[in-house]
């Protein structure tokens, strides 16, 4: 299994990676074979009935695990297009969650993906997911991969 971080440049204000943003989430994703993987701990900040997670914050984590599964997937840089979310069992705000992502299927323009996530020591899903991803036009591609991608020395970050 191979645990090299996907997502290692973070100094921007991506709301689900970025370092730089104060209220952002600072996911950091890890390849677990063909799939990412990251951790989060919700916090009372995130909650949207009492005790609970917000679904918005859950809908985060799954379209950003997808994402970063498309980007290690095919190296390419894209946009959610369609997401569907079903919401399993209440996720509780303090309990530490992994959210998982992968690739189901490539074809030439889109890419279909899959998110789950579940509760630390708990094998029940609490929510998943199902998204398509679309290019971007190949300048935004570039300017994009510069900033999230391209370490100081110009090489990919993968």
């Amino acid at each position: 299994m191979d645990d090299k971080r996907v997502n290692r440049i973070t100094d921007h204000a991506c709301f689900g990676c970025g370092d730089r943003n104060p209220i952002g989430l600072r996911l950091a994703f890890y390849r677990r074979g063909d799939a990412v993987e990251a951790a989060f701990a919700p916090r009372p900040e995130h909650e949207g009935y009492i005790g609970f997670v917000h679904g918005g914050i859950l809908a985060t984590l799954l379209d950003e695990a997808m994402s970063w599964a498309v980007i290690a997937a095919t190296k390419r840089l894209m946009v959610t297009a369609r997401l569907s979310i079903a919401y399993r069992h209440p996720v509780l705000v303090g309990r530490p969650l992994r959210v998982r992502g992968w690739v189901v299927e490539q074809r030439h323009r889109s890419v279909r993906a899959r998110a789950e996530l579940r509760a630390d020591g708990d094998d029940r899903v609490l929510a998943e997911a199902e998204g398509t991803f679309l290019p971007v036009a190949p300048e935004q591609e570039r300017a994009w991969r510069q900033r999230y991608l391209q370490s100081a020395s110009g090489g990919d970050a993968d």
